[in-house]
């Protein structure tokens, strides 16, 4: 039993440290990048997916904190960003906002960022209603060529978590 444990975990380990790379050279080679457009114009309600859901082919489910605060609504100024065409080996952020239009304070319990290029700040104190929050993610671009897009999870005590962040970045040699 520990044995195959072992290995699953060491398989997903595998996996994640092969996710940046793949997806790199799928870009490389003139895949087309999917750029996700921010829908979430105005007021949603976004709430926490099952933790116990089964992976789909090949991906691993985010594990979503568990959050005993009652649920709120937020909008975001911006779900995806384009960083436009950047040097290779460039480490660039950017912020996106986030508006409690809830009746309860926001709670921001983590930001899971989809790869080990990129890293995540964020608002840790409680957000009271009808104030604004900051999400920021830093990439490093310095394994990439081509175009690339990135997402980190933002798992918060609204209906539809994790609230999924993306960027696409042109990077250049």
């Amino acid at each position: 039993m520990k044995k195959t444990l072992s290995i699953i975990a060491l398989s997903i380990i595998g996996l994640g440290l092969v996710s940046c790379k793949k997806e790199n050279q799928q870009a490389a080679a003139g895949a087309e990048v999917a750029t996700i457009t921010d829908s979430t114009a105005g007021a949603t309600n976004l709430a926490p997916s099952n933790p116990t859901a089964a992976p789909v082919s090949g991906e691993t489910a985010p594990a979503a904190p568990v959050s005993n605060q009652p649920l709120t609504s937020v909008a975001l100024s911006e779900s995806n960003f384009d960083f436009g065409k950047i040097k290779k080996g460039d480490k660039v952020q950017h912020v996106y906002e986030i508006t409690n239009t809830g009746k309860n304070p926001l709670v921001i319990s983590e930001v899971k960022p989809g790869c080990g290029c990129t890293a995540p700040d964020f608002t840790k104190d409680p957000i009271l209603p009808g104030k604004k929050g900051k999400i920021t993610l830093h990439f490093d671009s310095s394994n990439f060529d081509g175009n690339v897009q990135k997402y980190a999870d933002v798992f918060a005590n609204v209906d539809k978590a994790p609230i999924k962040l993306t960027f696409t970045a042109n990077i250049q040699p």
